[in-house]
């Protein structure tokens, strides 16, 4: 059975996402940046038995966008996971994560022990940002945020456009392409436009250091399972990705050959690795 769609509000805020019931592990599952729960509808077709909520982050999807004044950062995004935690009457459950929802993911659970397991795609910890940066980033933010206002959005005829566009920029099939875009525009006079928050274009205001983030990879108490595409993303590469799991108390590491998009173009191999996983925690516990 595949996905349905739902609604709530969580903390005052509309939610929404797809969500599958089944027998297996609750799995919350958060998608990368510009993505949405879509996202992870190929691999939830390979993963039967989890108890599968997918995830339209907040300025995402069919999500409602943050208030006005309200800020897009990790330590808000880490309280709106454990919101939804909340919202499902989930205690405890294993957080799913590709790309920016990887690096939600791995650092919710360096300051929560109600998060049982992480499968971490694509990243770990979240993106570092170097000292010297900072005053310009913050700059740039600022900057960006102040000219949002009189920001208008592209309005696309049909979807074709679109499609392509997210081909060239993910190295995406048409197929995976067409998945994230259905469920990333909305109608509008003359035809569609990007139905994501504006302000999730605005360069990050402040990033952590590389130490900061070892300091949070160390506090991960629960198992990890990195999953890596080869070749390396420009913006993470070796051998920073990799030894970065030398801070996990328990983590494991699996390369598979594909693009940053490995989960929508492989999905039956990252769900072979996710299941392996999952059963070897379980073993380990019931030993």
């Amino acid at each position: 059975m595949m996905p349905h769609p739902f609604s709530m509000m969580v903390a005052g805020q509309a939610v929404s996402g797809l969500r599958r019931g089944g027998n297996g592990p609750r799995v919350l599952a958060l998608h990368g940046w510009l993505d949405n729960a879509a996202s992870f509808v190929p691999l939830a077709g390979h993963l039967p038995d989890l108890d599968l909520v997918l995830l339209d982050l907040p300025g995402h999807g069919h999500s409602a966008h943050l208030p006005t004044g309200a800020s897009y950062s990790t330590p808000a995004a880490i309280c709106h996971v454990l919101d939804v935690a909340d919202a499902l009457g989930w205690d405890r459950f294993t957080l799913l994560g590709h790309s920016m929802g990887a690096g939600i993911a791995s650092l919710t659970a360096a300051v929560s022990d109600r998060v049982d397991r992480v499968i971490a795609i694509e990243a770990l910890g979240g993106l570092r940002g170097p000292d010297d940066e900072a005053a310009q980033r913050l700059r740039d933010h600022v900057e960006a945020m102040r000219g949002m206002a009189t920001k208008r959005l592209r309005v696309f005829p049909d979807l074709a456009a679109p499609v392509r566009a997210r081909m060239m920029v993910n190295q995406l099939s048409a197929e995976s392409a067409r998945l994230l875009v259905e469920r990333g525009v909305r109608e509008v006079p003359g035809g569609f436009s990007w139905c994501s928050d504006p302000r999730l274009m605005a360069p990050t205001a402040i990033r952590m250091s590389e130490g900061q983030i070892d300091n949070l990879l160390q506090a991960i108490a629960c198992p990890v399972q990195v999953i890596y595409a080869t070749p390396a993303q420009a913006y993470y590469p070796e051998p920073l990705r990799t030894d970065r799991l030398r801070h996990l108390r328990d983590g494991r590491l699996a390369v598979l050959p594909g693009t940053h998009h490995v989960h929508m173009e492989s999905p039956a191999a990252v769900a072979e690795v996710i299941s392996r996983f999952l059963e070897s925690v379980a073993t380990a516990r019931c030993g």
